[in-house]
């Protein structure tokens, strides 16, 4: 299925669920009325309203598209090769949304396609967007790199390898794109721990969502040399303030437990053996080793020309591993089927110091996250 297609599909599949043709018709939005109709007639080809809004607003929606491309002509508008273009577009996309339609096709028997008379627009188009986006780019702002990179997209569909527009592209969206170098993360010397693993968590976001979408790159320092970048608009340096590994707590618990009602043997009584119940206790000692791990990352974001500060945040994380066991003195049927349970568990050694590290990271890495994209996000 082809573009063209897909998009008269999407439409109707947008529109299947809003109000009816009819309603938009009768508020005069002509080509709404279009696109919400053959959505009705899709799945009920003989919904009578669905057919006279069709019926009613396809012409209408025609001719004002018509008239829209031919005034954008006859203007001295910047842009009117595009809009003519756009204009058809709306036609072509009609035809392609009626003629997927069987039902439709019985009231627009020869729904009117424009792609032979946009054939001839393109090249005058492409020459309008290729000298807009030209224009745009000697301003010399980020801003105006950004217009003119749109400029040159619209040139390349267009009119694909348009002069020199490729080159253009390239040069439009490096001048319109934030160069941002992401600084190493150091880890305070006195613990022989590695950062690295975070590091590469943080850089595999950016480059995933920081590449040839939008105009944010990031680069490490070592990518920056690697392609001679020639400068970096903003450095951000995330770095731990402060953290502790491993600091151990030992909480002790005693109780005396109790239970009523148990055999504690037997006893001969008028010639008879009978059982001899009595109150059985325990003393039971709970043990719950705690270590807890926490630090706090900061993010920095300067201007790379004036070393001003464009953001400064501060993250906090901590994780507590813990070990419980137990152990009693006296009977044991004093106990719970729970405390017995626990008895029977020993004491177990804490992860290596590298693993609690990167577990009392895992939040501050969902924090920061959301800080960059929100810092980023109208870029």
């Amino acid at each position: 299925m082809n573009l063209r297609n897909l998009l008269a599909l999407a439409s109707i599949a947008l529109l299947a669920s809003c109000s009816s043709g009819k309603k938009a018709y009768e508020r005069g939005n002509y080509y709404e009325a279009v696109m919400r109709s053959v959505a009705k007639l899709r799945q009920n080809p003989d919904h009578a309203k669905s057919l006279e809004a069709l019926k009613n607003s396809y012409p209408m929606a025609v001719e004002y598209f018509e008239s829209q491309a031919k005034n954008e002509i006859a203007s001295n508008s910047n842009y009117k090769w595009k809009n003519a273009i756009d204009s058809y577009n709306q036609i072509n996309t009609m035809y392609e949304a009626i003629r997927q339609c069987p039902g439709c096709l019985t009231v627009v028997k020869s729904p009117k396609n424009y792609y032979s008379e946009i054939a001839p627009l393109k090249e005058k188009a492409a020459e309008e967007s290729y000298t807009a986006g030209i224009n745009s780019l000697m301003k010399g702002t980020r801003e105006d790199a950004k217009r003119a990179y749109f400029n040159f997209a619209d040139a390349q569909s267009y009119v694909p390898g348009y002069k020199d527009v490729v080159e253009y592209l390239d040069k439009s969206k490096f001048e319109a794109t934030v160069k941002v170098i992401i600084e190493q993360i150091p880890v305070p010397n006195r613990y022989n721990l590695s950062g690295g693993f975070f590091q590469d968590k943080v850089e595999e976001f950016v480059h995933n969502n920081y590449t040839d979408r939008g105009f944010v790159k990031f680069y490490t320092p070592e990518e920056a040399r690697a392609v001679n970048l020639p400068f970096a608009d903003q450095i951000m340096r995330i770095q731990f303030d402060d953290f502790t590994v491993g600091n151990t707590i030992l909480k002790e618990k005693e109780e005396t437990v109790s239970k009523d009602s148990v055999k504690v043997g037997e006893a001969k009584v008028d010639g008879k053996t009978v059982p001899v119940y009595n109150t059985v206790k325990a003393k039971f000692t709970t043990y719950r080793k705690e270590v807890l791990s926490a630090g706090l990352l900061s993010m920095v974001i300067v201007d790379a020309k004036t070393n001003g500060v464009l953001s400064h945040k501060k993250f906090s994380g901590e994780y507590v591993w813990f070990s419980t066991w137990a152990r009693f003195n006296g009977d044991d049927r004093a106990l719970s089927d729970q405390q017995l349970a626990l008895c029977k568990q020993r004491e177990t050694q804490p992860p290596v110091a590298q693993d609690l590290f990167l577990e009392f990271t895992r939040p501050i890495y969902n924090q920061l996250i959301p800080a960059i994209k929100g810092f980023y996000q109208n870029y």
